[in-house]
């Protein structure tokens, strides 16, 4: 079989590599290594290494004519050229994980089983729980796919257990690819920049769904009715999960009253024993245990070992530390309002750091007019953000990371919390890095404000105004993108 490669990033060159393996044949490309720059010597590497061929990208349309198979990168957008050349040729298109899926069934002593999760927020730290909740059970369990491992990077390891994280990227490009349980958490407006319409982004996302067997369980939120829909129609046994006091006990199989998290085997954990209890916190783990017990691979023990020992993921409502009674907290992941939303939720006093490049999205969901007391608008969207907060509390503007903290410090009292929830993409003033860039640089300078509190008390502390001019310098040391 002829294969292609068109984008070699973390997915494109772990698939390289596994096909390599395997004896196929391969080209590759990649839009961006064009004669003489170094991404085209970095694709020359790969491919002599790899006993590839290289394609420039122009060159890719044409050469698809004569190509079995298309595996575009995860962020090659569904109108892409080259994605049009290879079905207008009758080139198969197969995402990373449906690879990878095919080549498992082949594996000698049978495929290992599979749990796949998917929602426009909160993916990843489900994944992580479900993971977190199968080692505590004793298996060899990775979170893969959306990772930084991808699912065919992962194949050749120990792991029994994969638990993969499908964005809508890999999904759209799946024919066979199905887990014993799928979990759908939430569907919002996103990637509309590489899905052609929000029909096209659900019919990916449903895929999790579509392709499943009876002897399979579907897994999804209650109270999300475009999840609901497309749950009521898989082919697979369904389970719901849901949370608060109005949720059916006769069609919800995992459910939070507050207190506690149920399931069909009775009570899972008090939510207090949980290493953070926000209201999306508790529906993330309800569906990650019923994964893993649903399939009989969890045990109540290990769901509950693990929901009071997790760490949490960086740059989604992480937890940076308190100050003058101030808590702070990175949420630099949120880049849709959706996500941004969520967070803002599980606070009652906010002071919110909220902008950067819109995604083509409408920021008035992040509007909580009884939690955000003030809001600190940045990048390139500070207009739309002050617009959908006016009339609700007092907006500011900063030019800058550290000008966004030194106003937060300024405004902020004992018992509000300060939340970077951006609910914009970062590339405006971090090009390269994203919101991982943007959640680091947001942290060391809390940290600049917190060690100051620390150092510089007269017994009771300092914060607000003062503080804020106290570490000015402090903020302005760290330096960062403008």
């Amino acid at each position: 079989m002829t294969v292609h490669l068109h984008g070699m990033g973390v997915a494109g060159a772990a698939t390289l590599v596994a096909l390599c393996a395997r004896g196929a044949d391969l080209s590759i490309s990649d839009d961006a290594a064009v004669e003489g720059t170094d991404a085209m010597a970095h694709l020359g590497e790969l491919a002599e290494r790899h006993g590839a061929e290289v394609v420039a990208a122009r060159d890719v349309p044409a050469r698809l004519a004569t190509v079995d198979q298309l595996v575009p990168a995860p962020g090659v957008p569904e109108d892409h050229p080259v994605i049009q050349a290879a079905l207008g040729h009758g080139c198969e298109v197969v995402s990373e994980i449906e690879l990878a899926y095919r080549i498992e069934q082949l594996r000698p002593g049978g495929p290992r089983p599979m749990i796949a999760i998917t929602g426009t927020d909160g993916k990843t730290t489900t994944c992580l729980l479900a993971a977190a909740m199968l080692q505590e059970a004793g298996f060899r369990a990775e979170a893969v796919g959306n990772t930084d491992t991808p699912l065919i990077a992962a194949l050749d390891s120990d792991i029994e257990v994969f638990v993969v994280e499908c964005s809508s990227f890999r999904l759209a490009w799946t024919h066979q690819f199905r887990a014993e349980a799928a979990v759908w958490l939430n569907l919002a407006p996103d990637h509309l920049n590489w899905h052609r319409s929000m029909d096209s982004y659900e019919w990916a996302k449903a895929n999790i769904f579509r392709l499943q067997m009876a002897s399979d369980v579907g897994i999804g939120f209650l109270a999300d009715p475009i999840v609901m829909r497309n749950l009521a129609i898989a082919p697979s046994r369904q389970v719901r999960f849901g949370s608060g006091p109005l949720v059916d006990r006769e069609s919800t199989s995992y459910w939070s009253d507050g207190g506690s998290l149920w399931g069909p085997q009775g009570k899972l954990c008090e939510v207090s024993q949980m290493w953070r209890q926000l209201p999306h916190d508790q529906t993330n783990a309800l569906a990650a245990a019923a994964a893993v017990m649903e399939i009989g691979l969890g045990t109540v023990d290990a769901v509950r070992s693990a929901l009071a020992g997790f760490g949490g993921v960086a740059h989604r409502i992480e937890a940076i530390g308190t100050a003058g009674g101030i808590s702070w907290f990175n949420d630099s992941k949120a880049t849709t309002p959706h996500a941004a939303a969520s967070a803002i939720a599980g606070f009652e006093s906010v002071i919110l750091i909220a902008g950067g490049r819109n995604k083509d999205l409408d920021l008035a969901a992040m509007r909580a007019p009884d939690r955000v007391r003030a809001v600190i608008a940045i990048g390139e969207a500070a207009g739309e953000i002050a617009q959908v907060f006016a009339g609700d509390c007092p907006v500011h503007h900063a030019g800058s990371m550290e000008d966004a903290v030194r106003q937060a410090a300024r405004l902020a009292s004992s018992g509000d919390v300060v939340l970077l929830s951006p609910g914009c993409a970062s590339f405006d003033w971090y090009p390269t890095g994203g919101y991982a860039a943007r959640g680091d640089h947001f942290r060391d300078l809390v940290h600049a404000v917190i060690n100051t509190s620390q150092v510089r008390t007269d017994g009771e502390g300092r914060c607000g105004s003062q503080l804020a001019d106290e570490v000015q310098s402090e903020g302005d040391a760290q330096g960062g993108v403008r």
